[in-house]
């Protein structure tokens, strides 16, 4: 009797011990051994059970039970964050419960160009297959309003870098994120631009900023294309930059710009129009925006691209007729 005694109390310990060395095996073991990582998304509202359970349906080799118990027993049941995640071969359960309650969401990767238009990086963030399109078949104009930008055309708005995003995120973040970084690149150069400028606002620097990265050929020109507009607008002149009439014909550009194009007044089109374009004509980098806040010492008026992606800069315009038959033969290249 005092055996069979001795045994009901011996035996639960020794299973309780037994269940808990092999629980804490589990959780110290790889959940996989593979070549690749395995990516899995936690809905929003999940609960750790339902969690659990979306682990194993999105191919993980987790038992469900197991982990709810884990999370439960380290008390980050509560802390579980949905979103997109990656798991690498050779990381533990303990290790997949720590990426989750901290959030580490795997990651995309856009990048927007120097020089593209706004259509461009919108068809760009429309194709992302790892974000949320919440702005797919939006106007312009609504998509400023969900950002919260206070302006009513889109273009120039918007930083050209390479943006990092969790996947599965919305692309208003990116938007978001694009246009503030703008915003203090151009709040950076109008604070530090050159005196005596054509400019009333930050605004006409983004513009011109724009019209600097579509004429540039070589990256050492931009101060000195920002001088000769800079200085055209001093004195009256018109633009006559052919990238603000090709801007201006939209989709009926094909590739090449005629007389007649030149002759065609559009809002865009500084061969009809004096100053600046009512809005900026592309996305410009930072050095187009330093360009065109700070233009070189120059009393350039003119400039011709040679053939190999230089300029040649006039003051005058015989020079400038003579550079003209020199490099492009009276043909006109853009």
């Amino acid at each position: 009797m005092k055996k069979l005694f001795l045994m009901l109390i011996v035996m639960p310990v020794l299973i309780g011990l037994t269940a808990a060395a092999g629980f804490m095996y589990w959780s110290s073991q790889p959940v996989f051994i593979g070549d690749t990582a395995i990516e899995f998304t936690i809905r929003p509202g999940s609960g750790v059970r339902s969690l659990s359970h979306q682990l194993q349906e999105s191919g993980l080799p987790v038992q469900p039970l197991m982990f709810e118990i884990l999370a439960r027993l380290s008390g980050k049941a509560s802390r579980l964050k949905a979103g997109s995640y990656e798991l690498e071969s050779g990381k533990t359960p303990v290790e997949l419960l720590e990426k989750i309650a901290n959030g580490e969401f795997s990651q995309g990767t856009l990048a927007i160009i120097e020089g593209w238009t706004f259509s461009q990086m919108r068809k760009a963030v429309d194709a992302h297959p790892a974000l949320q399109h919440d702005t797919k078949g939006v106007s312009d104009v609504e998509l400023l309003k969900k950002i919260g930008v206070p302006y009513q055309a889109a273009e120039g708005l918007f930083f050209p870098d390479t943006y990092l995003f969790a996947k599965g995120s919305s692309d208003l973040q990116l938007y978001q994120q694009a246009y503030a970084m703008m915003s203090k690149r151009l709040d950076d150069a109008w604070a530090t631009r050159s005196s005596g400028l054509p400019y009333k606002n930050a605004y006409e620097v983004l513009i011109m900023a724009s019209i600097v990265e579509k004429e540039t050929g070589q990256k050492s020109e931009r101060s000195l294309i920002s001088a000769v507009f800079s200085n055209r607008l001093k004195t009256g002149m018109l633009l006559q930059t052919d990238p603000t009439v090709i801007y201006g014909m939209g989709d009926a550009y094909q590739g090449k710009i005629y007389k007649r194009d030149l002759l065609t007044d559009t809002p865009y089109n500084t061969y009809t129009r004096a100053g600046l374009p009512p809005t900026p004509i592309a996305l410009p980098g930072l050095a187009s925006l330093t360009a065109a806040a700070n233009p070189a010492r120059s009393d350039a008026l003119y400039f011709v691209a040679r053939g190999d992606g230089s300029s040649h800069f006039s003051t005058n315009l015989s020079e400038h007729n003579q550079a003209v038959n020199k490099y492009q033969r009276n043909i006109r290249s853009k």
